[in-house]
C-alpha cells in the first residue's frame, strides 16, 4: 500500500500543516494516484489559482511487481514553472532534483517527501509518501 499526504504551503503559511489531505492505493498492478490541479483526474488536488502545478502534475504508479514509482508528467509549456525534489527517509535538506518528464522508483517499503516548488514565488506542495512492505 502506497498512502499520500497532501500539505500547499504559501510564504506566509510556510511551516504550517493546515489543510493536509491524504490519499493511499493498495499495491496492485496499474494502480494510480495523482497529484495536480484536475479534479476529474487526480486524487489529491492543489489550489485552481495555482498554476505553477498542472492539471495532472505528478503519477504515482504501482508496477507489476507490486513496486511503487514517480512520475513528473509533462504538461502543456517546454519549460515548467516549477521544480519537482524528492527526499528519501527524513525529509531533510533540498532533496534531490527530478528531471522535468523523469521517474523515480520509489524503493520497497520507502518514506519520504516530493517537493513542488513554484518558481516565481515562496509556494510549494508537500507530497509526503510511505510505501507498507
Amino acid at each position: 500500500m502506497l498512502e499520500l499526504t497532501m500539505a500547499t504551503v504559501g510564504g506566509e503559511d510556510a511551516g504550517a500543516t493546515a489543510g493536509m489531505v491524504m490519499a493511499e492505493a493498495d499495491s496492485v498492478p496499474g494502480a494510480v494516484l495523482r497529484v495536480g490541479r484536475d479534479t476529474a483526474q487526480c486524487r489529491l488536488v492543489t489550489p485552481d489559482d495555482w498554476l505553477f502545478v498542472s492539471r495532472v502534475h505528478l503519477e504515482f504508479r504501482c508496477g507489476p511487481g507490486g513496486e511503487w514509482s514517480m512520475e513528473w508528467l509533462r504538461g502543456s509549456q517546454d519549460d515548467p514553472a516549477s521544480e519537482v525534489r524528492v527526499r528519501f527517509g527524513s525529509p531533510q535538506g533540498p532533496g534531490q532534483p527530478v528531471p522535468y518528464g523523469g521517474v523515480v522508483e520509489l524503493p520497497r517499503g520507502a518514506s519520504g517527501e516530493v517537493v513542488v516548488l513554484d518558481r516565481s514565488g515562496p509556494r510549494s506542495v508537500n507530497v509526503g509518501f510511505y510505501q507498507e512492505d
